[in-house]
């Protein structure tokens, strides 16, 4: 039987394929070497992995939809994606007892809304928004409006004032939350006023937006994420809670120049860690929010909810902070709701 014959041309040297294999993996030995302290010069380059950003508010919200754009625009910088999960209710402080139980590794930060101070003063809970969290920055401040449906007779906050004096507890007005700033706004307002109304708590913008241009409630008061619903035509705004108008909306009295003085509210927010977390970490983190933060994409959605930047950065953020709660405590003090 004849075998066929292979071409021997086809096959390498043997003893040539052993030199360039020495030859190659001495290159590569080489190359490593060259390469190694590059290496151990970032051994733990951080981030590694995607990270978290809890934000406590439902999904498709005004502040929702501005973070998830700040929170992509941070993610290019830092080479990584940031994930943001929904935590909505309990008037926006579900992040800080989510963020007490983090790890303080960096991979775990949250938006941190104003009512998370105020719930602190207001009710007996295991977390501590001073001690417990550590600032990365501030980032926005929100407006507050007087809002009703554009089918309801008023059109004026007089109007409203009016009728809820002669109708005791007849007005259903919502806010984001018991606690809320919305909520606190309105209390002051009305207090004053001595007038009786039902108070509706919402879990958040959306839901309450809703519950107001379907007629479910007959007034309420929401930062500037109404700002959509407004300009679809859905709701009327009575009046900003601010101490000057809006660029926006410059036909819209201020509560201050109708005569309520102390109705001037401002909500400022921003990023928090784990308190605990690296000061190496807080500085990465805060560097690429803070270039996110001004970008044209960003800046136009803060724009779209009558927003501004409001930059601050760790330690100015953390001061602001500690005066904040100083000025809740007497308010809440005044209207006696300052837990025992």
């Amino acid at each position: 039987m004849n075998l066929p014959r292979h071409d021997e041309s086809s096959y390498a040297d043997p003893v040539l394929d052993r030199r360039q294999v020495l030859q190659l993996g001495a290159g590569l030995m080489l190359a490593c070497a060259i390469a190694a302290p590059a290496v151990q010069a970032q051994p733990n380059a951080w981030p590694q992995r995607p990270l978290q950003l809890i934000v406590p508010w439902p999904a498709g919200g005004g502040t929702d939809l501005s973070i998830r754009i700040l929170a992509e625009e941070a993610g290019y910088r830092l080479g990584q994606t940031i994930v943001v999960i929904n935590r909505p209710g309990a008037a926006g402080t579900m992040v800080a007892p989510l963020l007490k139980a983090a790890l303080p590794d960096g991979y775990t930060i949250g938006q941190l809304p104003l009512p998370v101070l105020r719930h602190a003063l207001m009710n007996k809970v295991p977390w501590d928004p001073l001690t417990d969290l550590s600032p990365i920055l501030q980032v926005s401040s929100t407006t507050f409006g007087l809002l009703v449906p554009t089918s309801s007779p008023w059109h004026k906050v007089q109007d409203l004032l009016d009728w809820a004096r002669q109708n005791p507890t007849a007005l259903m007005l919502g806010s984001t939350g018991m606690g809320s700033t919305p909520h606190l706004a309105m209390e002051e307002l009305l207090g004053a006023q001595q007038i009786a109304y039902t108070h509706i708590p919402f879990k958040g913008t959306t839901d309450q937006m809703l519950a107001l241009a379907s007629g479910n409630i007959m007034a309420g008061v929401n930062s500037t994420g109404f700002a959509p619903w407004v300009e679809q035509g859905k709701l009327r705004l009575l009046a900003v809670f601010s101490d000057k108008r809006s660029n926006r909306w410059p036909a819209v009295p201020t509560m201050k120049e109708l005569g309520f003085a102390q109705s001037v509210y401002h909500s400022p927010w921003g990023l928090v860690a784990p308190s605990g977390t690296p000061a190496a970490i807080v500085k990465t983190l805060h560097d690429a929010f803070r270039a996110a933060m001004f970008t044209p994409r960003h800046l136009h959605e803060l724009q779209r909810y009558d927003q501004d930047a409001a930059y601050l950065d760790s330690p100015s953020y953390k001061q602001t902070l500690l005066q904040i709660a100083a000025r809740e405590r007497q308010l809440l003090q005044r209207m006696k709701l300052l837990a025992e």
